[in-house]
C-alpha cells in the first residue's frame, strides 16, 4: 500500500495544532503529537523539522486559515466593521485553538516571530483598510488607523481569549454567545461611527 504523504502531514498538523494550543511550544512534545495522529515520530520529524519550525508551520497554517475566512474587503460604514468584528468573533468560537495558539505564541517573547514579514503585510492591509474607510469619512478618525484596527479584532477575540473575565464583567447581561456578539457588534460600530 502507497503511502499517501500529504494525507499523513495534515494528520500531523491537525494533531500539532491540538498538542501545541494546549500545552504551549515549551509543554508539547513531539512523542505525544506523532501518538495523537497515529503516524511515527520520524516521518514528524522528517516532515517539519524540530518541534520550533512546527509550531511555525501549523501556526502561519491556522493565521492562513483565518484570512482566507475572514477576508476585510473594504469598509463601507461602521456596520461593515460591525459585521466584520462579529465574523472574526464567529471564527473564534469556531477554532479556539487559534487564540491560544497566539497567546501561547506571546509568551515566547520572541524578538521576531515565525513568518513575521507576511504577517506584518496582512496586518497592514487591515490597517490600510481602516485608514481608506477613515480618509473617506466612512468611519471615525478620531483613533488613528493602526489603533483601531487593532481595537476591532482585540475586542472581536478578547472574548475567547479571557472569557472569564467576560463572564464576569457582564455578571448583568445575558452570557451567551449571541449576546456577546452582539454587544461585540454594537462597541465596533460606536467606536467607529464618525461624530456628527
Amino acid at each position: 500500500m502507497a503511502w499517501n504523504t500529504e494525507e499523513t502531514k495534515r494528520r500531523l498538523k491537525e494533531a500539532a495544532v491540538l498538542e501545541f494550543a494546549a500545552h504551549g511550544l515549551g509543554g508539547t512534545t513531539m512523542e505525544r503529537i506523532a501518538r495523537r495522529a497515529a503516524v511515527n515520530k520520524e516521518r514528524l520529524y522528517n516532515y517539519f523539522g524540530d518541534k520550533s519550525q512546527l509550531f511555525a508551520t501549523v501556526l502561519a497554517d491556522e493565521l492562513n486559515k483565518v484570512a482566507a475566512a475572514v477576508p476585510l474587503d473594504g469598509l463601507d460604514g461602521p456596520e461593515a466593521v460591525g459585521a466584520y468584528a462579529a465574523a472574526v468573533y464567529d471564527y473564534h468560537a469556531s477554532h479556539p485553538e487559534l487564540t491560544r495558539l497566539l497567546l501561547w505564541e506571546g509568551l515566547l517573547d520572541l524578538p521576531q516571530v515565525p513568518d513575521e514579514g507576511s504577517r506584518t503585510d496582512y496586518y497592514r492591509a487591515k490597517v490600510s483598510a481602516f485608514a481608506q474607510a477613515q480618509q473617506a469619512g466612512l468611519i471615525s478618525d478620531q483613533i488613528p488607523a493602526a489603533d483601531l484596527a487593532f481595537l476591532v479584532l482585540a475586542l472581536a477575540g478578547w472574548w475567547y481569549a479571557v472569557p472569564q473575565m467576560a463572564r464576569m464583567m457582564r455578571a448583568d447581561a445575558d452570557s451567551s454567545a449571541e449576546s456577546a456578539k452582539v454587544a461585540l457588534m454594537r462597541a465596533a460600530v460606536r467606536l467607529t461611527t464618525p461624530a456628527s
